[in-house]
């Protein structure tokens, strides 16, 4: 989808209610609707673009959505716009055949129609994301009727002519100095009807099953990161493509790693006598335990890095780098003998040139 300020598109304000933009979505929509404007590829655009507005200012969601954050905001929703003419009549025909007698285009009926796509959420570990796993997820999904083949009618009966509309699926009707032509009532414009229903599927030709299918998450992956798994949706209609299935991924935290983009972050705690004099401890990484070294001297604050053991980068080669910020603990329940200790260790250094009090210089000297 391009960057479009449906707003504008439909002619109406950004505080327009949900009455004023369906009518102005259905005067726009009527003006380049492709049966007045048959051949004219400019107005079959103008048409899908203002379905495309009207689909998702009237939605109260998908518009707040829109309103913060633009289409891009829209693209996680896994809103991807419309396919083509069938798509939006199948949401919108009411607002033509009740206000204006347009339905479906002339051909529209018989033409194969793609099955709609599936979302599914999934939850995972830290380090199910840091390593990739395989996992088998069950979706629930529409399938054609195994007893009646899809047809919707009770074995060894078929649909028939429908008499409301002799087969065509169109009714006629004048108006005025107008003839206008609708949607069959009786057949929604199949042109045919079940008169003998399956009891499976109870005439829809379709039942809701659960499938098992394997993914396969790859190691990097993160909070928002989503899986296309192509032909798992929906089954087409009229022999038309199945739909795909998206899989939106949502990263559990950890307990003691921060992730900051393909690095992670941790803290650790050290005494300020190791901070001091130096020292080696061993800190937890996603590959097992390491040790790090501790320079001497070391402030609270500081940052150490182990390279390559972060997250592994999934739009290119190699890993992140683990961040470790030290934080050096000053004690507080010291025993007599510790605290002789430390004001030794500050008479000594009073007497090396008072080391750590460099700061007084920048005192104003009394007058």
């Amino acid at each position: 989808m391009e960057n479009r300020d449906y707003y504008k598109i439909l002619g109406v304000t950004r505080n327009a209610n949900e009455e004023e933009i369906k009518k102005a979505y259905r005067k726009v929509a009527m003006e380049c609707h492709p049966d007045r404007n048959p051949g004219d590829k400019e107005a079959e655009e103008k048409f899908k673009v203002a379905s495309e507005a009207y689909e998702v200012l009237r939605d109260p969601q998908k518009r707040e959505i829109y309103d913060h954050y633009g289409i891009e905001g829209l693209k996680g929703t896994g809103f991807t716009g419309f396919r083509g003419f069938e798509d939006i009549f199948a949401s919108f025909g009411d607002i033509f055949e009740d206000f204006f007698g347009f339905g479906r285009t002339s051909q529209g009926r018989s033409r194969p129609r793609q099955g709609a796509d599936l979302r599914y959420d999934l939850r995972i570990s830290f380090y199910e994301a840091a390593f990739g796993k395989e996992d088998e997820i069950e979706i629930p999904k529409r399938e054609a009727c195994e007893v009646c083949g899809g047809t919707g009618s009770k074995p060894g009966t078929s649909p028939v002519q429908c008499p409301n509309c002799k087969g065509t699926g169109q009714t006629i009707r004048s108006q005025g100095f107008f003839t206008i032509s609708t949607t069959c009532g009786q057949c929604h414009g199949e042109g045919k009807y079940i008169s003998h229903p399956c009891k499976e599927c109870r005439g829809s030709g379709w039942v809701k099953k659960t499938k098992k299918i394997k993914i396969k998450i790859p190691p990097g992956v993160d909070t928002g990161s989503k899986l296309r798994i192509r032909g798992e949706g929906e089954e087409g209609e009229r022999g038309g493509p199945p739909g795909d299935l998206f899989v939106f991924l949502f990263v559990e935290p950890h307990e003691f790693f921060v992730r900051d983009g393909d690095d992670i972050v941790c803290q650790v705690p050290i005494s300020f006598s190791k901070a001091a004099l130096g020292t080696e401890i061993e800190i937890p990484t996603l590959n097992g335990k390491k040790n790090l070294t501790i320079p001497r001297g070391t402030e609270n604050g500081e940052i150490l890095k182990i390279k390559a053991e972060g997250f592994p980068k999934i739009r290119g080669y190699g890993r992140g780098d683990l961040i470790v910020q030290i934080f050096v603990k000053t004690p507080k329940n010291l025993t007599k003998r510790q605290e002789e200790i430390l004001r030794e260790f500050e008479e000594i250094g009073v007497k090396k040139g008072r080391e750590g009090e460099g700061w007084k210089k920048f005192f104003r000297p009394e007058s």
